[in-house]
């Protein structure tokens, strides 16, 4: 090898392991933080992910297997000396501002209501951990997903039921997904509300999206007016997709894997 490819190279070499060794050391306390760090963060980096990281409905689960789980306490956190905590709602009461006193980076992970703020969560965590390529390709793939699901339904009515008979109306991010996969959310009040067991079953929407009902979505109540037995006779014949709890969790990129599921079941479309 010449001097001057073997000096090349040898600065590539060195300039990785500066990246390596200069990422900041970060802590994710709740199941949504888990999500995005461990999809932005090398992991030599990372000193702990919440407990339910693994959990089904993470949509990360198999990439958390092996990181270390820990605690949400202020004690806990501090004795990790993280240089970034991430969080959506997890820890204590106290635990940012005694983050911050002490010189902690505290990134929260705020709802979204559109995909807009999608990538503005993502584009938060990115810059924090110094991964903004990363973040940028997450935001790309979520993208590429709506713009291959966009009217799909071209229009169809449709109600979202959860198992605890919660539906979502206009100004959430389900109202968002349903929209870009070309439904109508036959839900148009408050952003979320129970719909009535009585109504649902007298008259029925021609068609359901079902959330948190899959077997990966880490529910675990066994009774709700969503699992009632009236309504399940019901359900076979006019639900249109179920969506994972994996996939609409936590208001982050993945959310567009969501919107593509909508799609994939419209008549016609490619699976």
């Amino acid at each position: 090898m010449k001097p001057y490819a073997f000096g090349a190279a040898l600065a590539a070499v060195l300039a990785l392991a500066g990246e390596v060794i200069a990422a900041p050391r970060v802590m994710s306390v709740d199941s949504c933080a888990d999500q995005f760090v461990i999809a932005l963060s090398p992991r030599d980096a990372i000193v702990g992910v919440s407990a339910r990281a693994d959990d089904p409905d993470s949509f990360m689960r198999e990439q958390a297997r092996g990181l270390p789980q820990r605690r949400a306490t202020t004690e806990t956190v501090l004795a990790l000396r993280p240089d970034v905590v991430v969080r959506y709602w997890g820890g204590d009461a106290r635990l940012p501002e005694a983050l911050v006193r002490r010189g902690v980076t505290v990134v929260r992970i705020e709802d979204a209501q559109d995909f807009d703020q999608v990538r503005a969560n993502v584009r938060a965590v990115a810059a924090a951990l110094d991964q903004r390529a990363k973040g940028e390709a997450l935001i790309a793939g979520m993208d590429a997903r709506l713009m291959r699901s966009a009217g799909a339904w071209r229009g169809r009515p449709a109600m979202y039921l959860t198992p605890t008979g919660f539906s979502s109306g206009g100004g959430t991010l389900i109202d968002a997904m349903l929209r870009a996969a070309g439904l109508t959310n036959l839900v148009s009040g408050p952003a979320w509300e129970p719909i009535p067991l009585e109504s649902i079953v007298r008259s029925p929407p021609s068609a359901f999206v079902l959330g948190f009902f899959s077997r990966l979505s880490g529910f675990t109540t066994r009774w709700g007016p969503g699992r009632h037995t009236v309504l399940r006779k019901r359900l076979p014949t006019r639900t249109i997709a179920t969506l994972p709890g994996a996939q609409i969790g936590c208001p982050a990129w993945f959310v567009g894997e969501g919107v593509e599921t909508l799609a994939r079941a419209a008549p016609g479309a490619a699976r």
